[in-house]
């Protein structure tokens, strides 16, 4: 890469997604969070009061904003979120050390999402909620704790299978039908214009770029070509 390839990658990517989307995206997360707020406030609890975690925000930006990516998926959802808390409570209780705290936390909690299959970025943050939170969190309990967590997270999922099926143009969560064997034209070529085209009927954000897109098709018919070959 030439150095102003290098600097022109920092420019802004540009989406194709109305302005009604993305309007319906941050006011769906603006309700959602205020939800929230009023059923952690208002929910019976013994001693301590629940708190939002600052990793719902996080959340509600891929539920709202790209409901359809897999990151965002119910299992994503909850696991994400439930094994990373369940990961970090032994790194605040045996390592002493914030900053190794937080980096074993995050750094397992990732591991431990990717292998499960349940990745879920705002689930690491929290797990970093939870180390920086410490003292809080050791004072109350594991029990209280995890019930945090739990709450804040199937709050969310009764919230994101409501707003997301309210609005138009979407689906939550994501319907896991079998794919049609598609019959490529010998007589086409897909061009750059015909992945943009295709975005924008999508009216969402696809969590990923136009390039990967083609490099996906691409690999897809190179390996397609080899089948055939070696079939015949």
């Amino acid at each position: 890469m030439d150095i102003n390839t290098f600097f022109r990658s920092f420019r802004p990517h540009n989406t194709s997604v109305p302005i009604m989307e993305k309007l319906r995206s941050g006011f769906a997360a603006g309700i959602a969070i205020f939800i929230l707020g009023l059923a952690l406030k208002y929910l019976p609890h013994n001693s301590y009061p629940f708190l939002m975690l600052g990793s719902m925000a996080a959340s509600a930006t891929l539920l709202y904003a790209v409901p359809h990516s897999p990151m965002t998926q119910p299992w994503n959802l909850i696991g994400g979120h439930l094994i990373s808390a369940l990961f970090a409570w032994p790194c605040i209780v045996f390592i002493h050390d914030p900053v190794i705290a937080a980096a074993v936390a995050v750094g397992g909690a990732i591991f431990v999402m990717h292998y499960l299959n349940c990745l879920h970025p705002p689930g690491a943050a929290t797990a970093l909620t939870l180390v920086l939170g410490s003292t809080m969190f050791l004072n109350h309990g594991w029990e209280w704790t995890l019930l945090v967590v739990v709450i804040n997270a199937f709050i969310f999922l009764v919230l994101a299978l409501v707003l997301n099926n309210l609005l138009p143009g979407r689906c939550y969560p994501m319907q896991q039908m079998p794919l049609t064997p598609l019959k490529p034209s010998a007589h086409l070529t897909l061009e750059i214009l015909d992945i943009e085209y295709a975005l924008e009927q999508m009216d969402s954000v696809i969590d990923v770029s136009e390039k990967d897109l083609v490099k996906i098709y691409e690999l897809a018919l190179l390996h397609a070509r080899k089948r055939d070959f070696q079939t015949l």
